[in-house]
């Protein structure tokens, strides 16, 4: 077991850019840039099964920058959206970033994900891990407060990469932290026959312009009930897909199953587990066609994400759970994806 460093380039805030390669007993492999604490990919029995580039510089190019799908990245300060992109807290408003719309999306124009990370931790023992911190400058995209962000990526060897992050911050401030990668099982191709299963009995109402507008709603009968595993496109919209949160059947903080997901042709399983209380299940139909040295790579439903998260704007919902972080306290999330080989072939 082991991490490899490759240098890539020097960001121009001055710190340098590297790929990590994390491998285990197995032989599998992720490749994690600290430029947006990215997972370029992720290699089981050489099949990649997230979407990403080879040359961390590919997330710097205008094509990719004009689209901005947010592929593998660490998201902040606030995942998903906030309504009119402003918020309260203790009596004083605060106006963040209007980067979607009249609303706030995934941490504004730049957010986490274009950022680059300090690397502090880069080992091979006993499991591959490598530690990443971001400190987010108080006023940065509107938030309030200086929030320094510390991730840690283990790959073990049970085929699990688990995630865990921590944040404090010296001033009350909104955060809702999420890792935004898309998982593609049967390593090409479209993801409409992936075998998907959601332990969530409620899923959130959303406004047209898919911010969370305070209902829960019963997956009873619909085409959101995932608690029996089916395909994807059983009984989607195929022009829409799915862009939606969902609650998880799950006792407050405890790291739970949140979703699962299998390729219909390799038969690679992929388990997230998670501390969050919801997960927002897209599956990319905005995900763009990119070419990259003559080849048409990506493309509309090419991807899938669970998004293990708090529940979108539940900074403006009182009912929905707290996402104010105070001085003093310590904001912790964990998410762990554990692969494996499933029954479908």
């Amino acid at each position: 077991m082991k991490v490899e460093k490759q240098y890539c380039f020097t960001h121009s805030t001055g710190e340098d850019i590297y790929l990590f390669a994390l491998r285990n007993v197995n032989g599998t492999e992720v490749k994690i840039t600290n430029y947006g604490a990215i997972i370029t990919s992720y290699k089981i029995n050489k099949i990649n099964i997230v979407l990403g580039f080879e040359n961390p510089l590919d997330y710097l190019a205008a094509d990719y920058l004009a689209a901005y799908p947010y592929f593998g990245c660490e998201v902040g300060r606030y995942a998903n959206r906030i309504k009119e992109a402003r918020f309260e807290i203790d009596g004083i408003k605060y106006n963040v970033a209007k980067n979607r719309d009249n609303d706030h999306l995934h941490g504004g124009f730049e957010g986490f994900q274009q950022k680059a990370w300090k690397v502090l931790t880069a080992s091979g023992k006993p499991n591959p891990v490598l530690s990443l911190e971001y400190k987010s400058k108080d006023g940065e995209e509107g938030y309030p407060g200086t929030l320094s962000v510390k991730i840690e990526f283990e790959l073990n060897n049970n085929d699990e990469l688990i995630i865990s992050t921590t944040a404090a911050t010296d001033k009350p401030t909104a955060i809702n932290l999420t890792h935004h990668d898309y998982f593609n099982m049967n390593g090409e191709g479209r993801i409409d026959t992936h075998l998907v299963s959601i332990p969530a009995s409620h899923y959130l109402g959303q406004d047209d312009n898919l911010v969370a507008d305070g209902r829960k709603l019963p997956v009873d009968a619909n085409c959101y009930d995932f608690r029996q595993q089916r395909k994807i496109n059983q009984y989607w919209d195929p022009t829409e897909g799915y862009d939606q949160t969902f609650v998880i059947d799950k006792k407050e903080n405890d790291l739970t199953l949140s979703a699962e997901c299998a390729g219909d042709k390799t038969g690679l399983r992929l388990q997230v587990f998670s501390t969050e209380p919801a997960v927002h299940f897209y599956t990319g139909r905005w995900i763009p066609v990119l070419e990259r040295n003559g080849k048409k790579m990506f493309g509309p439903f090419t991807g899938l994400c669970f998004e293990t998260q708090v529940h979108p704007n539940a900074i403006n919902i009182p009912h929905f759970p707290n996402t104010v972080l105070r001085p003093g306290e310590k904001y912790y999330r964990k998410t762990i994806y554990k692969i494996s080989q499933s029954a479908v072939k």
